[in-house]
């Protein structure tokens, strides 16, 4: 392995400081800290950069509006951004501004070294520009010949002295770069929309205005001081001036970047000018350039307006940091667009987390403490259990090319394939029905299938919930770290024996949306309608989807089954439900089942009913089935699935 192929370096994109943190940002930013605890875990020696974007026409025109200097506007935005990471204890290296005085030496080296070259010369500019967007358009791509493609607002006619760069220099060899190296722009779709763009023709870019002040001046030995660099120039280079370019450069060795992370409104910038500007500067090219869509919240457009942008902050707040981190990376592939709901953030909780997880390490905790006295060894799994484990090696085998593709989704659904496992052979053994026969060494072993499973799992969700799953890795008397990693995951060792250490519940059930929704924005008011009357009369004892949510109905296993005596109707049923012990369930089906066949079969169950007795027996859940003049059925899942599964 080469010395660079021992580093990663990974980055957001800087952010514009015209406005507070949203959930966009948050979005990057986590994917970019998962990376990045996953490089450290695995290695390799990472540089994890973010920081704030803080010059140009918008930003001066935003200052002035607020009476503010540029600089204290930027100031107090930048801080925002930076005060949000340390809480969400973000583990950057950096945190770059381009306001930063080691970062202005590095831009004026760069705009300087191109302008030797000869990749650099002076003319007049004419045409449309977008403050908003800090861009230039021709009068083809305009909107109505006036308006922004990008953000439709109104552009101005600029005409001014300009350094122009010659994009259109590096045309055949951009599109030579996309064609050679296939992932250099994820996802696909983003990168065959880049190859039309610039099969369409580049034209040399303007990248200095006169028409402002706040930005990068040019090399002093120019001796041009009324021109401020192109904001784009300025803000690009911040991913070559955190490594020291133009001063120290002590730490460009991590050159180039593994992966830039950005968000698919820049992606021309990164994509095009940016690998143009390191033609031409003579560096390597970045490995991947990701760019990731947009979030809408409940399917509408984020804006101020409508009073729906998300302050991630809040949703951290109300729903756990690290459940918000899992349901940003899991709930949208990466590439499209996602939608924020309380509604989809809680199911990912109580489903994923809290059943398929949360439930699985309580299982454990439970049996090994009611069957061994917390003990679990790792001893007799390979030889009882090789075939389980197996399996789980074959999808963690598959994670860690599905992380750096940024088909982050698919690596979560490959880690949750070995819960599965795991639940399945609990359901699939009884341990209980073991002990009880006398088969103590493979329930102990089933245990161990268990932890390790559970220990495995952890590691590598360990990038994406960091703290989660020390906890995780506490109760199984381990520590997540590169040993672990090398052990567990790499050379797939199982874990030494232990004493399990009881930790409480990870993922509480969450009954009801924890944020308060943003009213409708007030519509216009419209001239009055006659409206017809309905055409029938509306049905008596409708409820609402909330009220039907109230009742809690899951698949559960039928592991025990035994007449009551002295009764012509009950049955007396032990059903898993995914918890830590069987539920008692007594049912008036005995004129229709048997035990013999109900055991081993799954049943759907009424599971948040409150206990009652029936013939002073405790009754902890109430069975669904459908009766008609031919008897009873009961209700049942078409195909297998795991117990405690919802139904809904």
């Amino acid at each position: 392995m080469s010395e660079h192929c021992k580093k990663a370096y990974i980055t957001t994109p800087i952010y514009y400081v015209n406005d507070i943190p949203h959930i966009g940002h948050a979005y990057t930013t986590i994917i970019a800290d998962s990376l990045a605890i996953y490089s450290r875990m695995a290695g390799l020696e990472t540089f994890f950069l973010t920081g704030t974007d803080e010059h140009g026409q918008k930003i001066e025109e935003a200052a002035k509006k607020r009476g503010k200097s540029p600089k204290e506007y930027a100031d107090e935005i930048s801080g925002r951004f930076k005060a949000l990471w340390d809480e969400f204890e973000i583990s950057y290296d950096k945190f770059i501004r381009t306001t930063d005085e080691d970062h202005k030496i590095g831009v004026q080296k760069a705009f300087k070294t191109m302008y030797d070259k000869g990749d650099i010369y002076k003319d007049v500019y004419r045409g449309h520009y977008c403050i908003s967007c800090e861009a230039f358009f021709t009068e083809t791509q305009l909107v109505d010949g006036e308006f922004c493609p990008e953000c439709g607002k109104p552009t101005q006619i600029v005409e001014e002295e300009s350094y122009f760069f010659r994009l259109s220099k590096y045309q055949d060899r951009l599109l030579e770069w996309y064609r050679e190296n296939e992932k250099c722009i994820l996802p696909k779709t983003r990168r065959n929309e880049v190859m039309r763009f610039v099969e369409g023709g580049l034209e040399d870019l303007s990248i200095t205005r006169t028409s402002f002040d706040w930005g990068v001046k040019l090399p002093a030995e120019m001796n041009d001081p009324k021109h401020v660099m192109y904001v784009w120039l300025d803000a690009l280079m911040n991913y070559l001036t955190a490594l020291g370019y133009g001063t120290d450069e002590k730490l460009l060795d991590f050159w180039p970047a593994r992966v830039h992370l950005i968000g698919k409104d820049i992606l021309r910038f990164h994509a095009v000018y940016w690998p143009a500007f390191l033609m031409s500067l003579d560096l390597p090219l970045p490995k991947h350039i990701a760019a990731h869509g947009w979030w809408t919240r409940n399917g509408e457009k984020m804006s101020k307006s409508k009073g729906n942008v998300i302050n991630p902050k809040e949703v951290a707040d109300a729903y756990g940091l690290e459940n918000f981190r899992y349901f940003m990376l899991r709930e949208v592939p990466f590439g499209g667009d996602g939608d924020f709901s309380q509604k989809a953030l809680i199911d990912r909780i109580n489903s994923d987390l809290g059943n398929d997880l949360g439930n699985l390490l309580n299982r454990l905790i439970g049996m090994s403490g009611k069957y061994s006295d917390g003990a679990v060894s790792s001893a007799k799994v390979a030889e009882l259990y090789g075939e389980e484990l197996a399996e789980v090696h074959d999808s963690l085998d598959k994670l860690e090319p599905l992380l750096f593709e940024m088909q982050l989704h698919r690596y979560l659904e490959e880690l949750w394939k070995p819960l599965a496992v795991a639940n399945k052979a609990i359901d699939r053994h009884q341990p209980w029905v073991m002990m009880k026969e006398g088969r103590n060494e493979e329930a102990y072993a089933l245990l161990g299938l268990i932890a390790n499973i559970l220990a495995k799992v952890a590691v590598m969700l360990h990038p994406i919930m960091p703290k989660t799953t020390q906890t995780i890795a506490r109760a199984l008397g381990f520590t997540i770290n590169g040993t672990a990693y090398e052990d567990l995951i790499q050379r797939k060792d199982l874990l030494s024996d232990f004493t399990i250490e009881k930790v409480p519940p990870l993922f509480p059930r969450i009954e009801e949306p924890l944020l308060k929704e943003a009213a409708p924005a007030a519509e216009e008011k419209r001239p009055a309608e006659k409206k017809e009357k309905p055409k029938s009369e509306p049905v008596e004892g409708l409820i609402t989807i909330d009220q039907f949510f109230e009742t809690k109905l899951a698949v559960g296993t039928v592991v025990e089954a035994e007449e009551v005596h002295k009764s012509k109707k009950l049955l007396r049923l032990q059903v898993d439900l995914g918890e830590e012990k069987p539920r008692q369930i007594i049912a008036g089906i005995k004129e229709w089942y048997s035990p013999a066949d109900l055991v081993g079969t799954q049943v759907c169950v009424v599971a948040n009913l409150k206990p009652a007795k029936l013939m002073g027996m405790l009754s902890e859940g109430m069975l669904l089935a459908a009766k008609d003049e031919e008897g009873l059925a009961l209700i049942r899942p078409e195909a297998p699935k795991k117990a405690g599964t919802p139904i809904g």
